[in-house]
């Protein structure tokens, strides 16, 4: 039975995307990234389609924004007191997210992106930064620790923790093991910024 989303308590703001950004992830964790559609969306969030549309033209930018809605906060890093424990819960964050429906909806995306130069730059908008910035966070507070000297911290470095998780969901598909956050973390990462 279809739901008549006019006879239900009106949501605006922030409590309308939030139930539209739960209602894509429950979609995509069904049917997949192929499978969903605009309409099962705002049924199951209890809104309009017109509301779907005029804020997300299209399935793209609304999976794009629910799924960076559910990774971690960049602004908001883990913070154990040591890098290695920093990293490792970051990095295991990152794998966890990636292992449900948000990862599903990457690679639902990636492969849409990857024909279509409008939506590869769409894409590209929406994801740069926010790895990076949590690294940045979480290697300045090791700086500060003494645990890492300032020169050691650059651009690539910043990247290479997150390339490597991405490299293996891209293609050898999740889970990301437990075992390869900690190898990353023990292997590459800290002797990265430490050995410097």
């Amino acid at each position: 039975m279809v739901t008549d989303h006019r006879k239900l308590p009106r949501r605006r703001g922030e409590a309308l995307h939030a139930a539209i950004y739960e209602a894509t992830l429950q979609e995509l964790a069904e049917t997949g990234y192929a499978g969903l559609t605009m309409e099962r969306v705002a049924e199951r969030a209890r809104a309009s389609k017109a509301s779907l549309y005029r804020r997300w033209p299209s399935r793209v930018e609304l999976v794009m924004d629910a799924v960076y809605h559910a990774l971690p906060d960049p602004d908001s890093p883990p913070d154990t007191g040591s890098l290695r424990g920093d990293l490792l819960a970051m990095l295991g964050r990152t794998a966890g997210t990636l292992a449900g429906p948000a990862g599903e909806a990457l690679r639902g995306l990636l492969s849409e992106a990857l024909g279509d130069e409008s939506r590869a730059a769409a894409f590209r908008a929406h994801s740069q930064g926010a790895g990076r910035r949590l690294m940045r966070e979480i290697v300045r507070r090791a700086v500060a620790r003494g645990e890492v000297r300032e020169e050691a911290v650059t651009p690539c470095r910043l990247d290479v923790g997150q390339a490597l998780l991405r490299q293996h969901f891209l293609f050898q598909g999740p889970p990301i093991p437990e075992s390869l956050v900690s190898e990353i973390v023990d292997d590459v990462l800290v002797p990265l910024f430490t050995r410097c």
